[in-house]
């Protein structure tokens, strides 16, 4: 895949970046060590004032960056502004709170006794130079979230972004540069995807985090392993959406819109599969088909717009294929299930509202990364579970009640790496995200993300 900046919107190829050759690479690596070796001797003052100077520079830059993201991968503006400004302040968060989560931890004074020691304690060091893999679908904030704790820990970072969005990737790397972070610190590296693996394989090159595909999560992980380096690992999701009696079904409806299409369905954590209890179902179905058909389609620079174009040609075609298996099995398209008419250039998909999904179409099981939903009729919350659970994934899920036995029984059993009650999952820097199974492995954000990167050292003394 080249290194290119195509709109979304019309196909039209605007910019071609040459990729960096071996020399390059190797210059950018041995940067990147010696930065490292220097930034992990700072103080966490220090760093804090270097990464508050990036959030406002950030802040000052949200107009034009935002506008960069629409252009490469087709999010409606208005979200880019907003993704913008969710960059900083979770670089903030991280600059006034990295030393207490990494603060030194002393055990138990008899603990410490029984070990034999006058005194132990658990010390947070950095692990090095950080490769982060990095996809287009939020190409500012998967980088900050790895980027701004990963940096208050002292390590560095090398960033590898997704092919499709070379400006934001080249953009990130002048944002921490005009913040005052010295050479080597953060460093974007304009290579293919069949590059990393020499990079990760560099003894300079401590650890590596991935959001993305399974298949680009399995590659990653088979070298990491082969070479015994740390990984964090973010992959693909299809998190459901459960809606049972009890709940407030107008806000139910209005959130599942917003959860299925936020960044034109482009989401890891966006609802795809909406399980409802048959007692609200038809009235879900009418009310979340019925707001799905009046979303507005076009240009993502327009601020009315609602839903863009998909990010890539392929990625159309891909969701078209998973939507034509369904409806070739029997499954009806409540909306959409096509392009939209009147808008020939770019790579646009109407939202989708499917019914009828049985186990034997491909998108039961596969991950739909588009503006198509797909419903589930159920007769109480325990076949909700089994639906829910009855996926390769679990990044997170969602549930509608208010009865507290049906939300203990979502907490205990629904399989994710989270359960978000009576509200949209989303991202916040003080909670910790990730899956299980397919979804990945390793918590980016909160104290838990911050240590993910961290050498969790043992100082014991002995007695004199």
């Amino acid at each position: 895949m080249p290194i290119a900046t195509v709109n979304p919107a019309t196909g039209e190829t605007i910019e071609t970046f040459e990729a960096y050759d071996e020399k390059e690479v190797e210059r950018r690596i041995a940067a990147a060590h010696a930065a490292y070796e220097r930034h992990r001797a700072t103080s966490f003052a220090e760093r804090a004032a270097l990464l508050h100077r990036a959030a406002d520079l950030l802040d000052g830059d949200q107009q034009d960056i935002a506008r960069t993201m629409t252009v490469e991968m087709g999010k409606p503006v208005a979200a880019a502004r907003a993704e913008a400004a969710k960059c900083a302040k979770a670089m903030r968060w991280y600059a006034d709170r990295a030393e207490g989560l990494l603060a030194d931890e002393h055990p138990d004074e008899a603990d410490v006794a029984d070990s034999g020691a006058s005194r132990a304690l658990v010390r947070y060091r950095p692990l090095g130079v950080v490769l982060a893999v990095m996809p287009w679908n939020f190409p500012l904030w998967q980088v900050v979230r790895f980027a701004a704790p990963a940096l208050m820990a002292g390590n560095t970072g090398l960033l590898k972004h997704a092919s499709n969005v070379p400006r934001t990737a080249l953009y990130l790397e002048d944002l921490f540069r005009r913040a005052g972070y010295p050479e080597g610190c953060f460093q974007t590296l304009l290579i293919g995807s069949g590059a990393v693996e020499g990079v990760l394989r560099d003894r300079r090159v401590a650890a590596a985090t991935l959001t993305g595909s399974e298949g680009a999560g399995r590659a990653v992980a088979s070298v990491a392993g082969d070479e015994i380096k740390k990984t964090v690992l973010e992959l693909g999701g299809s998190d459901p959406y459960i809606v049972m009696p009890s709940a407030d079904l107008e806000k139910a409806v209005a959130t599942a819109v917003t959860a299925r299409v936020q960044n034109n369905g482009q989401s890891c954590i966006a609802a795809k599969r909406f399980i409802v209890h048959t007692e609200v179902y038809d009235a879900f179905r009418d009310r979340f088909t019925a707001a799905m058909r009046g979303l507005g389609v076009g240009d993502p620079l327009d601020e009315g717009t609602a839903v863009g174009p998909l990010a890539t040609e392929q990625g159309r075609a891909d969701l078209e294929e998973l939507v034509d298996d369904a409806l070739a099995k029997g499954a009806s398209a409540e909306c959409g299930g096509r392009r939209p008419p009147g808008l020939a250039r770019g790579w646009y998909y109407e939202p989708t509202v499917l019914t009828g999904v049985t186990e034997d179409m491909r998108i039961h099981r596969e991950e739909t990364f588009g503006p198509v939903a797909t419903l589930y009729r159920v007769a109480d919350a325990r076949a909700a579970v089994d639906i829910a659970n009855d996926s390769d994934f679990g990044l997170s899920s969602n549930a509608w009640t208010r009865d507290a036995g049906e939300a203990e029984l979502f907490a205990r059993d629904l399989v994710a790496g989270g359960v978000f009650f009576n509200g949209m999952t989303a991202s916040h820097p003080a909670l910790p995200f990730g899956g299980v199974k397919r979804s990945g492995y390793g918590r980016e954000l909160s104290a838990h993300g911050i240590r993910e990167f961290c050498n969790i050292t043992t100082l014991w003394y002995g007695k004199e």
